[in-house]
């Protein structure tokens, strides 16, 4: 049996902010994503605490800055995207409100749409 792979979709203004991230970063993420949409999981994922199940947190220490990446694996046929940034303060591991605010916001929004 054949496992389909789901498509990946991006909320525009996360695509933008990822395509600032370097090269190698990307590349990393997207092959955590593939791995999420082939029904898999990466190691560097983990279910991000506070927004409901199938909410996932891609963590990424590189260089010397931390990128996350933010997608939902529970709307429809797709895997989406939700929210991609770069953490500025190295001290401790906590996101902070404004991004955490913005993801609640765009998984609303999305959830919205997808009725």
């Amino acid at each position: 049996m054949t496992r389909k792979t789901r498509p990946i979709s991006w909320i525009v203004a996360a695509l933008k902010e990822f395509q600032t991230f370097p090269e190698g970063a990307r590349s990393i993420f997207l092959t955590a994503l593939t791995m999420a949409a082939e029904g898999g999981k990466s190691d560097i994922a983990k279910p991000m605490h506070g927004m409901g199940s199938g909410v996932m947190e891609i963590a990424l220490p590189f260089k010397s800055d931390a990128f996350r990446v933010i997608f939902a694996v529970q709307l429809g046929d797709e895997i989406w995207v939700v929210h991609a940034f770069r953490k500025k303060s190295t001290q401790g591991i906590k996101t902070p409100k404004r991004e955490i605010d913005l993801i609640k916001d765009r998984l609303k929004r999305l959830k919205e749409m997808s009725r």
